[in-house]
C-alpha cells in the first residue's frame, strides 16, 4: 500500500477541522497529523515537525493565511500550504500565490476538489483558479491619485470617514467614492486589508 501523505489543517472554524480532519483520513491518501485554531500553533507545528503540507482557511483567529505564508517563506523551509476559504475575494487567490502558496480552493467547491488540490500539490504542481500572472508582478500603488494617497495615509492613523470628509473639505458621499476607486486598485475589499497593505509598503510614502 503506497504510504499516506501526513498534514496539519488550520481553520476557525472547528467543525471545517472536524470535517476536513475525516475528510482526509477517509479517503484513504491522508493522514492528518494535527488540527490548530490557530496560525501560531500551525507554524510551530509546520516548522518544527516532518509534515510538510498545510491546509489553512483565510482567516484566522490570530492572524491571515498571507502572514502564514510570508512567516513560512522567512524560515526558507520547503513547506507546501493550500489556502481553504469561503472568502469570495478574487483578490485572495493571487495574494497567495505572490506569497509562495502552492494551491486555493473556495469552500464553495465540491470536497473532491480539495483532495484533488491536495494530490497535486503534494507532488510538487501548484493548483489555482485561472490567474493573470502579469498582476502577480504589477504595482497597485502606481496608480494611485495623490488623494487616495492622501486617503490611504488617513485610513492608517485610524481616521473615519466623517474625519477625512472634514479634513479634506469633501463630502461623506465623496470620501466613500474615492475609498471604492482606493480599494479597486489595490484588489482589497475594506479599510483593514488597505492599511495592511499600506504598513507593508510605508516607506513608498514618507
Amino acid at each position: 500500500m503506497e504510504r499516506r501523505i501526513d498534514i496539519l489543517i488550520a481553520d476557525k472554524n472547528p467543525l471545517v477541522r472536524r470535517g476536513l480532519s475525516g475528510l482526509c483520513d477517509d479517503d484513504g491518501r491522508f493522514l492528518c497529523r494535527g488540527c490548530f485554531d490557530s496560525g501560531e500553533a500551525f507554524l510551530d507545528a509546520l516548522l518544527n515537525g516532518p509534515v510538510e503540507l498545510g491546509v489553512i482557511g483565510w482567516l484566522l483567529p490570530d492572524m491571515r493565511a498571507d502572514e502564514v505564508l510570508k512567516a513560512v517563506r522567512g524560515s526558507g523551509a520547503r513547506k507546501k500550504i493550500v489556502v481553504y476559504t469561503g472568502s469570495p475575494h478574487p483578490g485572495i487567490p493571487k495574494r497567495v500565490m505572490a506569497l509562495g502558496g502552492f494551491g486555493f480552493c473556495s469552500k464553495s467547491e465540491p470536497p473532491e476538489f480539495l483532495l484533488d488540490t491536495l494530490i497535486d500539490v503534494s507532488h510538487g504542481r501548484i493548483s489555482f483558479p485561472y490567474i493573470d500572472v502579469r498582476a502577480l508582478y504589477s504595482d497597485p500603488f502606481a496608480d494611485l491619485t495623490q488623494r487616495e494617497r492622501e486617503l490611504l495615509k488617513s485610513l492608517s492613523q485610524g481616521w473615519t470617514n466623517l474625519q477625512i470628509a472634514r479634513r479634506f473639505g469633501i463630502s461623506g458621499n465623496t470620501v466613500k467614492f474615492h475609498l471604492k476607486n482606493l480599494y479597486e486598485k489595490l484588489d482589497v475589499s475594506n479599510r483593514a486589508m488597505a492599511v495592511a497593505l499600506f504598513v507593508e509598503r510605508r516607506r513608498d510614502f514618507d
